[in-house]
């Protein structure tokens, strides 16, 4: 007598478009949630979740917010400082970083970034 057996459930390897990528990233690290539960859900295992997070760069991987402290003009710090510096960004171990008003974007860019 010959036995048969008959795997329900998604398939092995779905393809998950972009979107729908984003949507479950989204999901799981929305504020309060549980990863695995967000996972389960979906049919999906957490390393892929944690992986489409790295490759979709959703803001949650390493970026994130920074203190600002806005000093009135009289302050130590104006908005166009007299140099032309209009973003300070100081850092530990009083490593200062001065970007003038008049820097294109593109170079304003950069440098953020690679304060990260």
């Amino acid at each position: 007598m010959s036995q048969m057996t008959v795997l329900t459930g998604p398939e092995r390897r779905r393809r998950w478009s972009g979107e729908e990528r984003r949507e479950i990233v989204a999901a799981a690290f929305a504020p309060e949630a549980i990863v695995a539960d967000v996972a389960r859900r979906y049919g999906v295992s957490t390393s892929l979740i944690y992986k489409w997070r790295h490759e979709v760069g959703d803001g949650t991987s390493g970026v994130g917010f920074a203190r600002a402290i806005v000093v009135e003009a009289g302050g130590t710090a104006a908005a166009t400082r007299e140099d032309g510096a209009a973003i300070v960004v100081e850092l530990a171990g009083g490593v200062r970083v001065e970007i003038g008003a008049s820097a294109p974007a593109a170079l304003v860019t950069a440098t953020l970034k690679a304060l990260r």
